[in-house]
C-alpha cells in the first residue's frame, strides 16, 4: 500500500503539566510514567502546532521535512490514549506520541487531543490505555457521516446511515449498485475543531442539511470551472468550505459518527449529493475490527486502485466566503 503523509495538530508535552498529584511539576509523559488522579493544567500560552509524519500501517511513523515540530527522520511512536476529566465532568481523550532519535532515545513527547482542550483549565487523569491508542487514532482519520444522514440505495430509496447493514446495496457514482461490506460507529465529543460540519440544505444542491466529519470529502463535478481548479472533477474537504452562514461547524455534546466500507473506495450519495465512502489506507485500517482486518489483503488492492485523492483541491483555492456558492454554480445548481 502506498504510504502517505499526515499532519497532526498537537501540543508539546510541556504544555500539559501536573499541578497536583504524585508527579507534581512534570509534563505529560508516556504510559509507564503516568499516575492516575494526577491533575494537569493546559498552559495559557499553549498553541496547537503541526507535526507532519509519513504514516505506515502501524507505528512508528516518521517525521517529514516540512513538519513544524520535531526532527525530520525521527520516529514517532503512538504510546497510549489517556482520558482526562474536566471540572465540569466532561471527559477528553488525548493520544500520547513519543518522538525517538536513531538510537531509540526519547527526544520529545506530544499530546494529540481528540477533543478541544481549554488553556488554564485543569484536567484529572482518569484513564490510560495502551491497547486502544491505534484504533482511536485511526477513527479520528476516518471519513464519517452523522446519525440521521440519508443514504441513497440501489433502488433509489433513501435510508438513514445508522439503519444500514452489511449486504445492503448502495448506489455509487461510478460502479452502480455495490454491497456494503461493513459499517462502523463511534461516538466523539462535538467540540471546537472536532465538531461536525453542517452544510445547509441547498448549499451544494443537497436536499436536507448534511452533517459530516470535518475532513470528509465531497465530490463535485464542475460543468464550468468557477473555482479555478483547472479540471472538472474535484474532491473538497467539508471544513475548507466553512463560511459562517451556509457551511458551519456544529458543536455541542456528542456526535455519533458512521463509516461505510465497500470493496473499493466509492463515491455515494448522502442527502442527494456525492460524498466519499471510507478509504482503507495506512491511517484508517486500524479502525477496522479484527475479523475485517484478517481480510485486508483482499480489500487493500481495490482501495489502492480506486483512491482518487489526486482530485482533492487544497484550502488555498477555497479560502473565500463564496466558495460553496461557486461550487454550486459550477455544478449547474
Amino acid at each position: 500500500m502506498q504510504r502517505k503523509s499526515s499532519t497532526l495538530s498537537v501540543f508539546p508535552a510541556a504544555a500539559l503539566r501536573v499541578v497536583n498529584g504524585a508527579n507534581l511539576g512534570d509534563a505529560l509523559s508516556w504510559a509507564d510514567d503516568l499516575e492516575p488522579s494526577d491533575i494537569y493544567r493546559l498552559s495559557p500560552v499553549s498553541m496547537l502546532k503541526s507535526l507532519t509524519v509519513r504514516t505506515a500501517a502501524t507505528p512508528p511513523f516518521h517525521i517529514m521535512e516540512q513538519s513544524e515540530l520535531g526532527t525530520p527522520g525521527h520516529a514517532v511512536h503512538l504510546d497510549c490514549c489517556v482520558t482526562f476529566m474536566s471540572g465540569s465532568g466532561e471527559t477528553t481523550e488525548c493520544l500520547v506520541l513519543v518522538e525517538t532519535d536513531p538510537d531509540g532515545n526519547a527526544a520529545q513527547v506530544y499530546a494529540l487531543p481528540l477533543a478541544e482542550m481549554t488553556p488554564k483549565a485543569d484536567y484529572v487523569l482518569v484513564g490510560i490505555s495502551e491497547d486502544s491508542a491505534l484504533q482511536r487514532y485511526a477513527q479520528s482519520a476516518c471519513t464519517s457521516f452523522t446519525a440521521g444522514t440519508m443514504i441513497t440505495l440501489s433502488t433509489g430509496a433513501q435510508k438513514p446511515v445508522e439503519d444500514l447493514r452489511p449486504g445492503d446495496r448502495v448506489l455509487t457514482r461510478d460502479n452502480g449498485p455495490q454491497a456494503l461490506r461493513w459499517i462502523g460507529h463511534h461516538t466523539a465529543r462535538a467540540t471546537g475543531t472536532f465538531a461536525p460540519i453542517r452544510i445547509a440544505a441547498g448549499t451544494l444542491n443537497n436536499s436536507r442539511d448534511l452533517l459530516v466529519s470535518p475532513d470528509h470529502r465531497l465530490f463535485i463535478y464542475q460543468r464550468r470551472d468557477e473555482i479555478g481548479a483547472g479540471r472538472s472533477e474535484l474532491l473538497v474537504r467539508a471544513r475548507h468550505l466553512v463560511n459562517g452562514t451556509t457551511v458551519t461547524a456544529a458543536p455541542g455534546g456528542f456526535v455519533d459518527y458512521y463509516q461505510m466500507l465497500f470493496d473499493a473506495h466509492q463515491i455515494i450519495y448522502a442527502e442527494g449529493i456525492a460524498a466519499e465512502s471510507m478509504l482503507v489506507n495506512t491511517q484508517t485500517q486500524a479502525a477496522l475490527p479484527a475479523d475485517l482486518s484478517d481480510r485486508l489483503a483482499a480489500l487493500i488492492p481495490g482501495h489502492r486502485r480506486s483512491d482518487i485523492s489526486d482530485l482533492e483541491i487544497g484550502e488555498t483555492l477555497l479560502s473565500r466566503p463564496d466558495a460553496a456558492a461557486l461550487l454550486r454554480k459550477s455544478s449547474g445548481g
